[in-house]
């Protein structure tokens, strides 16, 4: 299977409801659909979409067993995004650093320290 991109795995990400299903799907080695679907007020057609999002962004994994499915957390896909935000919040406390030190990129005191 190849892996999901980025955008697959922001967009997974983007609803709360996914969101929650992946923090429970978390907390449990393997959980079935219907443990899933007891915990939301939704309905299990929506939850089963929102397990299907998930699973074709990687985020989590599927092993079916007769007629129950189980699902577990799978992490790897969502290194790439948290690399990616560490990577932002970490351009963005570089600018503030040289906010605070008074050499703003660009600024006249940038050009006068160099």
């Amino acid at each position: 299977m190849e892996p999901p991109d980025n955008n697959a795995v922001f967009n997974a990400l983007a609803d709360p409801n996914r969101r929650a299903i992946l923090s429970l799907v978390g907390q449990h080695d393997e959980i079935t659909s219907g443990a899933i679907a007891e915990e939301f007020e939704i309905g299990r057609s929506a939850v089963s979409t929102h397990l299907r999002i998930l699973r074709l962004a990687g985020l989590v994994s599927e092993r079916r067993e007769g007629r129950y499915r189980f699902y577990s957390l799978n992490s790897q896909p969502a290194d790439a995004v948290v690399t990616f935000l560490a990577e932002v919040y970490e351009n963005s406390l570089d600018q503030l650093a040289a906010v605070v030190e008074g050499v703003a990129p660009g600024s006249e005191n940038e050009e006068q320290s160099a």
